[in-house]
């Protein structure tokens, strides 16, 4: 499992499963002769896209930022449909690091998309119950509303199966929240409307979780935005203002969905700084 330290903060990437979604959706108005520059494609004009959370740990604090897919939720059409090729193994990851589900004390969700959502909950009986018992699960009061009451396109992605079993435990916030000193939640918008992101800053270090507003390192370019936003021109906007503030901050960059890059970092010319590889 790679990790990352920032001071006293200590970055730890999970398995939390794989999807394969098409390269065209991915990178939305950008040519495909462009993107496949940047990022491989498979014969199904599809993209691998890692679904793995981040392990954060600070003191004796333990967070997780997005969840994984899941396991035993997807249906073989689901599967097919979005190139699911490994379940989640969040839980075998924790193992590995001596710890389980129940120690997490806090869950840092970006967003309610199935894809970063499903891994909240699992089945149980005719129902589901909560993976992380003991956790508080933090996210936007836009995101909870919208997860709860989907219009007639978002109903596609947020899902009564990963928020039924976890309503006590959701604490929601408007524009920003400080989770624990250093670390911070900001709301963006853009992928989606209630979509935000996550700074953690520790002795003089910095890392910026840019979530869905930057799936992938091949999405640098300000322009290079998701068919799948909701508001894409909020996405644009709102990479105009991260990444150069990156930059000026000498800020690792994170990724969930990246199957090459675990972080990176840019500085203000668009140059690879440092670079932290995903291991195969």
């Amino acid at each position: 499992m790679e990790q990352l330290q920032l001071g006293k903060i200590k970055l730890t990437w999970l398995n939390g499963g794989v999807t394969h979604l098409d390269g065209g959706a991915m990178f939305g108005v950008v040519p495909k002769p462009l993107w496949t520059r940047k990022y491989a494609v498979n014969d199904k004009n599809q993209i691998e896209c890692r679904t793995d959370p981040i392990l954060v740990e600070v003191d004796d604090k333990k967070f997780l930022i997005e969840t994984g897919i899941g396991n035993g939720k997807l249906t073989d059409k689901q599967k097919r449909n979005f190139g699911v090729t490994e379940e989640s193994k969040v839980e075998e990851s924790l193992q590995q690091l001596g710890l389980t589900p129940a120690d997490i004390d806090a869950v840092l969700m970006t967003h309610l998309h199935f894809d970063h959502a499903c891994g909240l909950t699992k089945p149980d009986g005719d129902g589901y119950v909560s993976v992380f018992p003991n956790a508080t699960i933090f996210t936007s009061n836009i995101e909870w509303d919208e997860m709860r009451n989907p219009n007639i396109r978002s109903k596609a992605t947020y899902w009564e199966i990963n928020w039924r079993g976890i309503e006590e435990q959701v604490e929601t916030f408007e524009k920003e929240i400080e989770i624990y000193p250093g670390i911070r939640m900001v709301h963006t918008g853009g992928h989606s409307d209630g979509h935000a992101i996550v700074i953690f800053e520790s002795e003089g270090e910095m890392a910026i979780h840019l979530s869905d507003i930057l799936p992938t390192h091949a999405h640098q370019n300000v322009l290079w935005v998701m068919a799948y936003d909701d508001y894409p021109m909020t996405s644009i906007a709102e990479k105009q203002k991260w990444l150069p503030f990156a930059a000026e901050n000498n800020a690792w960059l994170t990724f969930y969905h990246d199957a090459v890059n675990r972080a990176i970092k840019w500085d203000k010319d668009g140059n690879v700084v440092e670079e932290l590889k995903r291991e195969s």
